[in-house]
């Protein structure tokens, strides 16, 4: 138990060490993109980035064929904290939310 309590500790305290960007490594990168048609990626770095995007199209066929892409970013701030942005891009536009954004008052 006491073994437990102190690799906990340890995973902690290296979590909690800021890493600088230019020393990031990808700890995790998955890729499914043939060329044509859905694809999807993800990915993240030593130094708290995450990042992944999927795309499909609509319509296929038609005259209002689109492609359409979902995703989301997160990374750490200065300050300690993630900061995330999920978007859509579509026929109608690119629209991010996050947070930290502000709202429109429309």
């Amino acid at each position: 138990m006491k073994s437990l309590i102190i690799f906990a500790l340890f995973v902690t305290t290296a979590v909690a060490v800021p890493i600088d960007s230019k020393d990031a490594t990808v700890v995790t990168n998955e890729l499914n993109n043939i060329g044509v048609g859905d694809y999807f990626y993800r990915y993240e770095t030593s130094d708290g980035k995450i990042a992944s995007e999927e795309g499909h199209l609509k319509n296929v066929g038609t005259e209002d064929e689109v492609l359409e892409v979902r995703g989301q970013y997160s990374y750490p701030g200065d300050n300690g904290v993630v900061y995330t942005i999920t978007y859509v891009a579509n026929e109608d536009g690119y629209k991010a939310e996050g947070a930290h954004i502000p709202r429109s008052l429309n």
